[in-house]
């Protein structure tokens, strides 16, 4: 769907990674710029054939073209491979672009049409958009972090960096309607992309909810206090989770167990007062994980096993569409766009891997 269009990538870490890779299934041309150390995520976390996995796993399907943008000929270098893109998305703290001399108001003026994408924690003219901050950051002033807690009411870390790929959608949205934008105007467009923003986009619910209620958790039936849609343990210490919100899904739970006196607490609270809660809870632990697997997929009643990543390889159903995969270098990767089918696979470049392609294509 993108064959055609070239994305000049300054983005390092994930939510920009992240984005290009998107974009790189939907068949843009990647062309990664780095710096002569490379994208920091090449050296970051766990590692594989001296690289990080970080950098692994967002960066296939891309070239990689090193460059010092701090000295004028790699500078003008960087810009005459601009001249030739559609889409330029970078991730440095607001005004570093200003400063090496790539802004939106330089570039526009050798490239008029481009889609310009800046990524950043907390916008580029904010009073917060100086300081240095990460994801458990934007998830904790956002609020989102605050819909994570235990019983204790104490936020839980979480193990996903949910702000950086939250980033990473929404750069994608506005890059997209940009090269729509494009194609009906002919003009390009600048897009400020707040990675906190974008988090507290996702919170409309929630606000209106404490609004009219002072409750801060969202919806009731779905913040996990009624036992209709709740995660229960099994007998062998795993979970599942159940969403029977809709009465005839509730209906078919109960019935599967010839629990009509069940029916009616349908939103009753999952509290140690209401007695069909520990009946309930007494239930998911007299079976097994696998018991229950086995029971969600026969019964229609809204039913899902708490999954770790180390299974998403075995399951039927990700394997039937394919969506983590063994590579052809040897790794595990997952597919962006399940319905998509692969073409052309290769691997995470090498720093700078493209430079003399890229150059020479530069040049025709």
């Amino acid at each position: 769907m993108l064959h055609g269009i070239k994305v000049i990538d300054f983005t390092n870490y994930l939510p920009g990674p992240f984005a290009t890779l998107r974009l790189a299934e939907l068949g843009a041309e990647i062309i990664k710029v780095e710096s002569p150390e490379g994208d920091p995520a090449r050296n970051t976390g766990f590692f594989k054939q001296k690289e990080g996995l970080v950098f692994h796993a967002n960066n296939r399907q891309k070239k990689s073209i090193t460059l010092n943008l701090k000295g004028e000929e790699e500078r003008q270098v960087a810009l005459k491979i601009i001249s030739n893109a559609d889409v330029l998305i970078e991730s440095f703290r607001p005004g570093v672009m200003e400063k090496l001399g790539l802004g939106y108001e330089t570039v526009q003026q050798i490239k008029p049409d481009i889609v310009y994408c800046s990524i950043s924690g907390f916008g580029q003219n904010s009073s917060l958009s100086k300081l240095g901050n990460h994801d458990i950051n934007y998830m904790a002033l956002s609020g989102v972090l605050a819909q994570l807690k235990d019983q204790q009411g104490r936020p839980v870390h979480p193990s996903i960096t949910l702000a950086d790929y939250v980033g990473g959608f929404a750069a994608n949205e506005r890059i997209l309607a940009g090269l729509v934008s494009k194609s009906l105007t002919g003009k390009g467009s600048y897009h400020s992309i707040s990675i906190t923003d974008q988090l507290v986009s996702m919170l409309g619910n929630h606000v209106l909810v404490q609004q009219e209620t002072g409750q801060g958790t969202g919806v009731p039936v779905l913040n996990g206090s009624v036992i209709s849609y709740a995660i229960y343990e099994t007998m062998d210490g795993r979970y599942m989770s159940l969403g029977a919100l809709e009465p005839k899904f509730w209906h078919n739970f109960c019935l599967a167990f010839g629990r009509e006196d069940w029916i009616n607490s349908h939103f009753s609270k999952n509290n140690q007062e209401n007695p069909v809660f520990h009946e309930i809870t007494a239930l998911f632990m007299s079976k097994s994980f696998y018991e229950w697997i086995e029971f969600s997929q026969k019964v229609d009643c809204c039913m899902a096993p708490v999954l770790e990543v180390g299974e998403l390889t075995e399951n039927p159903y990700y394997i039937e569409k394919e969506l983590v995969f063994k590579s052809s270098w040897g790794d595990y990767q997952v597919k962006m766009h399940s319905d998509l089918k692969l073409e052309s696979l290769t691997p995470p470049p090498k720093k700078g891997e493209h430079r003399e392609q890229i150059l020479k294509n530069m040049l025709m």
